[in-house]
């Protein structure tokens, strides 16, 4: 047993040591154990969660493919300022680690890159690179690639090389971190002066679709909240016998798969589906009304998906909401609607606001309802996020729409904080 020794007009020491000093060690240790409990959690969500989401955003700025297939060309254009046409010495030097590229099958990823910029660069930097290695074969490499007059040979080339555009589409390309992605995420591009201007009215589509995003999200939300809060109200004032066995029902569509459950309401929505000749035959309508491939559609199949993940957050604020509240307001006089306005209703906020951000937060990024159901003018900004990922293998843009998604849920997560955030409810 650890001996306590009084010191008259100084510490009290536990076997020879402060007590103080033993306090602060076991408080140490104590915060230690605590750390390493949480570690390995720590740990794992760094390596699967944080650092992957950090790559990917990393890619809306990365430009790596001309400064590692043509580095000399590269250099040689950021010093070029822009004005008319670059120097013959940097076309000499562009000509050669075109056809050095070309022979070392790398040329493919600088032209992918361009061609981002301007459709048909690829086949236009292909072509210059073949009429370049004929020409050394017959001319010779010294009077083809150090010749006085390059503009003039790239010219007779491909009469594009003679607009300034394409070289200013490789001047902004040479820098190892660019913008251009974020720009173009936002319907803006840099012009041959590298001033940010929108980019044509036929290729100006994200900032539609992120506002189309934003919209479905909103009404999801919206309609999820009117269904939801029903039955979140009916479940927290229930016996709990009853409210479990609610709950379980409410909880089936998670046993199936969000694949299954989509494809299911493709099938009743359809016009010869269940839903239509269900209608038909009681006389809600004459004729199959398009329910797919449609904006009703969407909406139908996301609500039905995502009205649990409403439910449960209120479900669980009103679940521990004292009954007797209701009942104190109306023993000093308030009738049953103003009772339910001014002393339950605030009290289940903290529920409606977690329920309404976390539908609004996953109907954002969804990808996979919209794309089956939806109609061409119904697809999400994920669908296109995909779509950069899967078939144009544009990953810089692709990651450049995440990041505006990212930076769009940083927002609402912020508006809601403020609003219904801890600290922010008053209670009337």
């Amino acid at each position: 047993m650890a001996a306590v020794s009084p010191n008259a007009g100084g510490p009290i020491m536990l076997d020879g040591v402060p007590l103080k000093i033993r306090l602060e060690r076991a408080e140490r240790m104590r915060k230690v154990k605590a750390v390493g409990l949480i570690l390995p959690l720590f740990i794992f969500l760094m390596v699967t969660f944080a650092i992957p989401i950090v790559v990917m955003l990393m890619r809306s700025v990365e430009n790596p493919e001309i400064v590692q297939v043509l580095p000399r060309s590269a250099a040689a254009m950021r010093l070029w300022d822009g004005e008319g046409f670059p120097p013959n010495e940097a076309m000499q030097t562009f000509a050669a680690e075109v056809v050095t590229a070309k022979a070392a099958k790398t040329l493919g990823k600088a032209a992918k890159r361009l061609n981002y910029n301007a459709s048909g660069f690829r086949s236009m930097l292909f072509k210059t690179g073949t009429k370049l290695e004929r020409a050394i074969e017959k001319e010779g490499e010294e009077a083809v690639l150090q010749g006085p007059e390059m503009l003039e040979r790239f010219i007779d080339i491909d009469k594009r090389w003679g607009e300034r555009r394409y070289w200013s589409i490789i001047r902004q390309a040479s820098p190892p971190h660019t913008a251009w992605y974020l720009l173009r995420s936002v319907d803006r591009d840099y012009d041959e002066n590298t001033d940010i201007v929108p980019i044509s009215e036929d290729q100006a589509i994200h900032v539609e679709v992120l506002w189309r995003t934003i919209v479905i999200s909103a009404v999801v939300t919206l309609l999820c909240l009117l269904l939801g809060f029903p039955i979140a109200y009916l479940l927290g004032t229930l016996p709990t016998k009853q409210s479990n066995l609610l709950i379980l029902l409410l909880l089936l569509p998670f046993w199936t798969s969000l694949l299954v459950r989509t494809t299911a309401w493709l099938v009743l929505l359809q016009n010869e589906g269940v839903i239509n000749d269900i209608a038909i035959y009681f006389g809600l309508w004459d004729e199959p009304l398009q329910l797919v491939r449609n904006r009703m559609g969407t909406y139908i199949a996301m609500v039905h998906i995502l009205l649990p993940f409403m439910v449960l957050p209120m479900f669980s604020v009103m679940k521990g909401i004292d009954p007797y509240h209701m009942k104190a307001a109306a023993s000093l006089g308030a009738n049953p609607v103003s009772a339910f306005i001014k002393v339950y209703l605030p009290q289940t906020l903290p529920g409606v606001g977690a329920g309404v951000l976390l539908v609004f937060i996953l109907s954002l990024g969804y990808y996979i309802t919209p794309a089956l159901v939806g109609g061409p003018a119904d697809q999400m900004l994920s669908y296109f996020i995909a779509f950069h990922v899967n078939t144009t293998v544009n990953w810089g843009l692709a990651a450049a729409l995440s990041a505006l998604l990212l930076v769009c849920v940083m927002i609402f997560f912020a508006m809601y904080q403020r609003l219904v955030g801890v600290g922010n409810i008053r209670m009337n």
